[in-house]
Protein backbone atom coordinates (compact mmCIF):
# COMPACT_ATOMS: atom_id res chain seq x y z
CA UNK A 1 0.00 0.00 0.00
CA UNK A 2 1.20 3.19 -0.75
CA UNK A 3 2.19 5.34 2.24
CA UNK A 4 -0.03 8.03 1.58
CA UNK A 5 -2.82 5.87 2.02
CA UNK A 6 -1.93 5.55 5.51
CA UNK A 7 -1.42 8.51 6.80
CA UNK A 8 -4.04 11.67 7.45
CA UNK A 9 -2.85 15.23 8.16
CA UNK A 10 -2.91 16.30 11.74
CA UNK A 11 -2.55 20.49 11.84
CA UNK A 12 0.33 20.69 9.36
CA UNK A 13 1.85 17.63 10.41
CA UNK A 14 1.79 14.32 8.41
CA UNK A 15 0.71 11.36 10.88
CA UNK A 16 0.17 8.18 10.40
CA UNK A 17 -3.78 7.94 10.31
CA UNK A 18 -3.88 4.98 13.09
CA UNK A 19 -2.06 7.66 15.95
CA UNK A 20 -4.21 10.38 14.86
CA UNK A 21 -7.52 9.64 17.27
CA UNK A 22 -4.91 9.01 19.85
CA UNK A 23 -3.35 12.68 19.60
CA UNK A 24 -7.19 13.87 19.62
CA UNK A 25 -8.17 12.36 22.58
CA UNK A 26 -5.15 13.82 24.12
CA UNK A 27 -5.85 16.98 22.80
CA UNK A 28 -9.60 17.29 24.39
CA UNK A 29 -8.85 15.52 28.08
CA UNK A 30 -5.88 17.97 28.32
CA UNK A 31 -9.02 21.05 28.04
CA UNK A 32 -12.33 19.67 28.93
CA UNK A 33 -12.41 20.93 32.10
CA UNK A 34 -12.16 24.74 30.61
CA UNK A 35 -13.14 23.54 27.05
CA UNK A 36 -16.81 25.67 27.29
CA UNK A 37 -14.76 28.82 28.49
CA UNK A 38 -12.19 28.70 25.75
CA UNK A 39 -15.00 28.53 23.35
CA UNK A 40 -16.45 31.59 24.56
CA UNK A 41 -12.79 33.50 24.34
CA UNK A 42 -11.71 31.93 20.91
CA UNK A 43 -15.15 32.83 19.38
CA UNK A 44 -15.89 36.51 21.55
CA UNK A 45 -18.88 34.46 22.29
CA UNK A 46 -20.04 34.31 18.60
CA UNK A 47 -19.75 29.96 18.93
CA UNK A 48 -23.47 30.68 20.67
CA UNK A 49 -25.08 32.25 17.69
CA UNK A 50 -23.52 29.74 15.53
CA UNK A 51 -25.11 27.11 17.89
CA UNK A 52 -28.75 29.20 18.24
CA UNK A 53 -28.70 28.95 14.42
CA UNK A 54 -28.04 25.08 14.18
CA UNK A 55 -31.12 24.54 16.35
CA UNK A 56 -33.12 26.53 14.57
CA UNK A 57 -32.49 24.62 11.41
CA UNK A 58 -32.82 21.41 13.74
CA UNK A 59 -36.22 22.82 14.89
CA UNK A 60 -36.97 19.77 17.20
CA UNK A 61 -40.88 19.66 17.50
CA UNK A 62 -42.56 21.42 20.63
CA UNK A 63 -45.17 18.69 20.95
CA UNK A 64 -45.01 15.20 23.14
CA UNK A 65 -44.04 13.38 19.74
CA UNK A 66 -41.27 11.38 20.36
CA UNK A 67 -38.02 12.77 18.48
CA UNK A 68 -34.57 11.43 19.22
CA UNK A 69 -31.52 13.06 18.56
CA UNK A 70 -28.03 11.95 18.55
CA UNK A 71 -25.25 14.56 18.88
CA UNK A 72 -21.53 13.32 17.88
CA UNK A 73 -19.09 14.48 18.92
CA UNK A 74 -20.81 16.57 21.87
CA UNK A 75 -18.91 15.90 25.48
CA UNK A 76 -19.97 19.01 26.77
CA UNK A 77 -23.68 18.78 25.77
CA UNK A 78 -24.08 22.23 24.18
CA UNK A 79 -25.88 21.61 21.53
CA UNK A 80 -28.16 18.64 22.67
CA UNK A 81 -28.95 21.27 25.65
CA UNK A 82 -30.02 23.94 23.42
CA UNK A 83 -32.07 21.38 21.56
CA UNK A 84 -33.81 19.64 24.36
CA UNK A 85 -34.88 23.37 25.53
CA UNK A 86 -36.20 23.87 21.98
CA UNK A 87 -38.15 20.97 21.82
CA UNK A 88 -40.99 19.38 23.28
CA UNK A 89 -41.78 16.73 26.23
CA UNK A 90 -41.05 14.09 23.92
CA UNK A 91 -37.56 15.19 23.34
CA UNK A 92 -34.30 13.59 23.60
CA UNK A 93 -31.28 13.62 22.90
CA UNK A 94 -27.63 10.79 23.39
CA UNK A 95 -24.77 12.44 22.93
CA UNK A 96 -21.91 10.70 21.80
CA UNK A 97 -18.66 11.36 22.49
CA UNK A 98 -15.09 9.64 22.23
CA UNK A 99 -13.47 11.37 25.37
CA UNK A 100 -14.50 10.32 29.03
CA UNK A 101 -13.46 13.83 30.32
CA UNK A 102 -15.89 15.84 27.97
CA UNK A 103 -18.61 13.29 28.66
CA UNK A 104 -18.25 13.54 32.60
CA UNK A 105 -18.30 17.30 32.17
CA UNK A 106 -21.64 16.95 29.70
CA UNK A 107 -23.06 15.02 32.94
CA UNK A 108 -22.39 17.28 35.30
CA UNK A 109 -23.87 20.26 33.06
CA UNK A 110 -26.76 18.04 32.42
CA UNK A 111 -27.49 17.35 36.78
CA UNK A 112 -27.23 20.95 37.29
CA UNK A 113 -29.31 21.92 34.74
CA UNK A 114 -31.46 19.28 34.99
CA UNK A 115 -31.73 18.36 31.67
CA UNK A 116 -30.02 14.65 33.05
CA UNK A 117 -34.17 12.94 32.41
CA UNK A 118 -33.82 14.07 28.59
CA UNK A 119 -30.26 14.08 27.49
CA UNK A 120 -28.02 11.46 27.91
CA UNK A 121 -24.14 10.41 27.57
CA UNK A 122 -22.50 7.59 25.81
CA UNK A 123 -18.87 6.53 24.98
CA UNK A 124 -18.41 6.03 21.25
CA UNK A 125 -16.48 6.44 18.07
CA UNK A 126 -18.02 8.76 15.43
CA UNK A 127 -16.51 6.26 12.47
CA UNK A 128 -18.41 2.85 14.34
CA UNK A 129 -21.53 3.70 16.61
CA UNK A 130 -22.92 1.20 18.58
CA UNK A 131 -26.72 2.22 17.33
CA UNK A 132 -28.91 -0.14 15.63
CA UNK A 133 -29.86 1.38 12.18
CA UNK A 134 -32.58 3.66 11.40
CA UNK A 135 -32.65 4.37 15.30
CA UNK A 136 -32.74 8.52 15.42
CA UNK A 137 -35.09 11.72 13.76
CA UNK A 138 -31.49 13.62 13.51
CA UNK A 139 -27.46 13.89 13.46
CA UNK A 140 -26.10 16.82 14.73
CA UNK A 141 -22.16 17.66 15.18
CA UNK A 142 -20.80 20.79 15.85
CA UNK A 143 -16.93 21.58 15.95
CA UNK A 144 -16.07 17.95 15.73
CA UNK A 145 -15.94 16.27 11.85
CA UNK A 146 -12.96 17.44 11.51
CA UNK A 147 -10.88 15.92 14.30
CA UNK A 148 -12.30 12.51 12.92
CA UNK A 149 -9.45 10.56 11.45
CA UNK A 150 -11.63 9.19 8.08
CA UNK A 151 -14.59 11.47 7.85
CA UNK A 152 -16.29 9.60 5.12
CA UNK A 153 -16.41 6.64 7.37
CA UNK A 154 -18.49 8.83 9.86
CA UNK A 155 -20.29 10.49 7.22
CA UNK A 156 -21.19 6.79 6.14
CA UNK A 157 -22.41 5.92 9.98
CA UNK A 158 -24.47 9.27 10.41
CA UNK A 159 -26.34 8.05 7.34
CA UNK A 160 -26.96 4.54 8.57
CA UNK A 161 -28.39 5.62 12.20
CA UNK A 162 -30.62 8.06 10.47
CA UNK A 163 -34.48 7.06 9.82
CA UNK A 164 -35.62 7.47 6.51
CA UNK A 165 -36.71 11.46 6.28
CA UNK A 166 -34.43 12.53 8.83
CA UNK A 167 -31.79 15.26 9.08
CA UNK A 168 -27.73 15.83 9.21
CA UNK A 169 -26.81 18.71 10.50
CA UNK A 170 -22.71 19.80 10.90
CA UNK A 171 -21.27 22.82 11.97
CA UNK A 172 -17.87 23.16 11.48
CA UNK A 173 -15.29 26.07 10.79
CA UNK A 174 -14.88 26.88 7.12
CA UNK A 175 -12.57 29.22 4.78
CA UNK A 176 -12.70 32.74 5.03
CA UNK A 177 -12.24 34.43 2.08
CA UNK A 178 -13.19 38.31 2.81
CA UNK A 179 -10.22 40.11 2.03
CA UNK A 180 -9.04 41.57 4.97
CA UNK A 181 -10.87 39.43 7.23
CA UNK A 182 -8.79 36.45 5.98
CA UNK A 183 -5.53 37.88 7.37
CA UNK A 184 -7.00 39.63 10.75
CA UNK A 185 -8.49 35.80 11.42
CA UNK A 186 -5.46 34.73 10.63
CA UNK A 187 -3.25 36.89 12.98
CA UNK A 188 -6.11 35.86 15.58
CA UNK A 189 -5.73 32.24 14.76
CA UNK A 190 -2.09 32.05 15.20
CA UNK A 191 -0.58 34.29 17.35
CA UNK A 192 -3.91 34.70 19.48
CA UNK A 193 -5.16 31.99 20.34
CA UNK A 194 -2.64 29.54 21.33
CA UNK A 195 -1.09 31.45 24.02
CA UNK A 196 -4.64 32.28 25.52
CA UNK A 197 -4.81 28.08 25.68
CA UNK A 198 -1.88 28.29 27.74
CA UNK A 199 -3.29 31.28 30.24
CA UNK A 200 -6.68 29.52 30.82
CA UNK A 201 -5.92 25.95 29.92
CA UNK A 202 -2.16 25.34 30.69
CA UNK A 203 -2.23 23.94 27.13
CA UNK A 204 -0.75 25.95 24.22
CA UNK A 205 -0.10 23.14 22.02
CA UNK A 206 -3.78 21.53 21.89
CA UNK A 207 -4.75 24.88 20.84
CA UNK A 208 -2.14 25.01 17.91
CA UNK A 209 -3.13 21.72 16.61
CA UNK A 210 -7.03 23.49 17.16
CA UNK A 211 -6.31 26.40 14.46
CA UNK A 212 -4.34 24.27 12.43
CA UNK A 213 -6.50 21.79 11.68
CA UNK A 214 -9.20 24.11 10.59
CA UNK A 215 -6.93 24.84 7.93
CA UNK A 216 -7.03 21.26 6.96
CA UNK A 217 -10.37 20.92 6.26
CA UNK A 218 -12.06 20.56 2.72
CA UNK A 219 -13.55 23.84 1.75
CA UNK A 220 -17.58 24.06 2.04
CA UNK A 221 -18.30 22.75 -2.14
CA UNK A 222 -15.73 19.59 -1.03
CA UNK A 223 -17.61 18.74 1.52
CA UNK A 224 -20.72 18.61 0.52
CA UNK A 225 -19.53 16.11 -2.06
CA UNK A 226 -18.62 13.98 0.87
CA UNK A 227 -22.01 14.32 1.92
CA UNK A 228 -23.59 13.52 -0.52
CA UNK A 229 -21.68 10.62 -1.51
CA UNK A 230 -22.68 9.06 1.81
CA UNK A 231 -26.14 9.33 0.65
CA UNK A 232 -27.51 12.23 1.63
CA UNK A 233 -30.00 14.16 -0.35
CA UNK A 234 -30.72 17.72 -1.25
CA UNK A 235 -27.05 18.65 0.37
CA UNK A 236 -27.00 22.42 1.06
CA UNK A 237 -24.60 24.58 3.33
CA UNK A 238 -24.90 28.11 4.50
CA UNK A 239 -21.61 30.36 5.50
CA UNK A 240 -21.73 32.36 8.42
CA UNK A 241 -19.44 35.09 9.52
CA UNK A 242 -17.84 35.90 6.60
CA UNK A 243 -16.75 32.30 6.41
CA UNK A 244 -15.75 31.65 9.18
CA UNK A 245 -17.96 28.87 9.69
CA UNK A 246 -20.33 26.98 7.61
CA UNK A 247 -23.54 24.98 8.14
CA UNK A 248 -24.11 21.78 6.31
CA UNK A 249 -27.22 20.32 6.10
CA UNK A 250 -28.16 17.01 4.34
CA UNK A 251 -31.42 14.54 4.39
CA UNK A 252 -31.55 11.20 4.65
CA UNK A 253 -34.66 10.53 2.20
Amino acid sequence: MDRRDQTTHFGYRDVPLGEKQTLVNEVFHSVASRYDLMNDLMSIGLHRVWKDIMITQLNPPKSEAPFALLDVAGGTGDIAFRAAKAGGPGFRATVCDINADMLEVGRNRARAQHLDDRVCFVAGNAEALSFPDRSFDAYTIAFGIRNVPRIDVALREAYRVLRPGSRFLCLEFSTVDVPGLDRLYDLFSFRVIPPLGRAVTGDAESYQYLVESIRKFPRPNAFAEMITAAGFARVKWEILSGGIVALHSGWRL
